[in-house]
Formats: C-alpha cells, sequence, structure tokens
C-alpha cells in the first residue's frame, strides 16, 4: 500500500504516456505499451553506456582484483577497504552496472499498478493472437507462448551480454527467467509485453556492442606485497649467456731455417 502510494505520481505519468500514445500517435494499447518501452529504453542510453564500460573495467581488472582478495581472504574487511580502493584508483563504478535496473524498477511497477487500475480501459487485442492485454496469461493460449517468447529472450539477452558480466552474474541472469515463471503467469499479459521488448532491445544492443566496444586485453597481475628474492650467483651464472670465447691466437710464421754452422778446432782437421 505505502508503495503504491509513493508510485501514484509515477502511474499518473505512465497513463498519460500511454493515452498520448494511444490517443494523439492512434496506436493500439498494446503497440503503445512497446512504444513506451522502447522511450523508456532510449532514455536510459547513457546509462547502459555507463553500465558496459563498468562491466568491462571489471572483467579487464578481474585477475588484479581476485589477487587482491585472495591476499586478504582472511580479512573480509581490509579484502573491501583495498578492492574498494583499487575500484577509486581505477576508476571504476561498480554500481553502474545496477543502475538501469534500479530506473527500470518503479517504471515496471508503476504500468503494472496501470494495468490493473486501467484494465477496463487499457485493452485491446495484439497482432490478432491475444485477445486482451489486460488478462493474465493463463486466460488464454497465447499467453504461455508469450511466456515462452518472454524465457527465450531473457536467456538470448544475457548470452549477448555475458560478455561483460562475471560467472556469477551470468548465471543469476540466465536462472532468472525460470524462477519468474510463477511471477510472470500472475502479471498481466500488458507487463509481460514491456519485459518481452526489453529483453529484445538487449539482445540488439549486445549484437552492436560487439562490433562496435573493441575487447581490451587484461593487463598483468601485479604481485601485491611480493618480494622477489635475488637469485643466487651459481643460478645467475647458468642463465646468463656463456660470454663468447676468445679468439684464438694465430701462430707466429716460422722464419726460415739459417744453415748450421760448424766450428773447427784449433789445430784440428776439418771432417
Amino acid at each position: 500500500m505505502i508503495l503504491a502510494n509513493v508510485l501514484t505520481p509515477l502511474e499518473n505519468v505512465m497513463k498519460s504516456i500511454l493515452d498520448f500514445f494511444h490517443t494523439s500517435v492512434g496506436l493500439p494499447w498494446a503497440w503503445s505499451i512497446v512504444a513506451l518501452t522502447l522511450l523508456v529504453r532510449i532514455a536510459i542510453v547513457p546509462l547502459m553506456v555507463k553500465q558496459i564500460h563498468s562491466m568491462q573495467a571489471i572483467q579487464k581488472h578481474g585477475p588484479q582484483i581476485k589477487e587482491i582478495q585472495k591476499k586478504y581472504k582472511g580479512d573480509r574487511q581490509k579484502m573491501n577497504e583495498e578492492v574498494m580502493a583499487f575500484y577509486k584508483e581505477n576508476h571504476i563504478n561498480p554500481a553502474a552496472s545496477c543502475l538501469p535496473m534500479l530506473i527500470q524498477l518503479p517504471v515496471f511497477f508503476a504500468l503494472y499498478l496501470t494495468l490493473k487500475h486501467y484494465s477496463h480501459h487499457i485493452k485491446g487485442s495484439w497482432l490478432h493472437v491475444v485477445p486482451n492485454i489486460a488478462d493474465k496469461p493463463t486466460a488464454h493460449w497465447s499467453g504461455y507462448l508469450l511466456v515462452a517468447i518472454y524465457i527465450g529472450s531473457q536467456v538470448a539477452s544475457t548470452f549477448f551480454m555475458g560478455a561483460q558480466m562475471d560467472k556469477m552474474q551470468r548465471n543469476i541472469f540466465l536462472l532468472l527467467p525460470l524462477i519468474m515463471i510463477t511471477v510472470v503467469l500472475r502479471f498481466p499479459i500488458g507487463l509481460l509485453m514491456y519485459w518481452m521488448t526489453t529483453n529484445l532491445w538487449t539482445v540488439g544492443q549486445g549484437l552492436v556492442t560487439r562490433r562496435l566496444v573493441p575487447r581490451t586485453p587484461a593487463p598483468a597481475m601485479p604481485s601485491f606485497g611480493r618480494r622477489q628474492t635475488p637469485a643466487p650467483a651459481a643460478a645467475k651464472a647458468a642463465i646468463a649467456p656463456a660470454a663468447p670465447a676468445a679468439p684464438k691466437p694465430k701462430p707466429a710464421a716460422s722464419s726460415p731455417q739459417q744453415p748450421r754452422r760448424v766450428r773447427r778446432k784449433k789445430g784440428g782437421s776439418r771432417r
């Protein structure tokens, strides 16, 4: 009840936007919800860009962050302080990856309240398959078809955005649609259309991101607090390349042999 009262101004804005698309633009109520979804997604494009950059920065510095966590695993408070200091030093905002979702939550609840309070006013078919977008998915077989499309679009959006997510975050988003099945079956089909359109937009955004945003290689892991011990002299001698051997001196050229002189003895005969 308190949440409904807080979201009442946003609900009135939501209804005015839907009325504008339906009355002034001439769109059916179903396509007005799609147009509303696209308008919200376009409005949060700057936040999505920050989200992508934040995910890429966290992924790029992942080895360094893991090294810090490994070093201070015995002191959780110190580990958090060092990780936050590392984020600040490298200009990383981990909260930027959550901003688009936090912005969409009030829109989601406001749209839910609008469809709930004005279901008698906002109703109509969609693509000649869904009889009434104000009904629950269990009211018609087409609702189950939309639930299957929602699950597929959620998995696809997670796949295309998974390159910027860590493993745990990616697994959570992959399991999210399975957890949400029992919830979305209680919502109006129009709200399901909102999430379907959001997921399809995310898939297109992931395709564009993969083509336009280059992947940056991860930097080398620094050794935090580790001193490199000097290698022993014997190891250095073994590792160091051997000095080139000095050239052997050329043998001196032998001088021509002089004729042997015969000494004469005094008073003796020459032999």
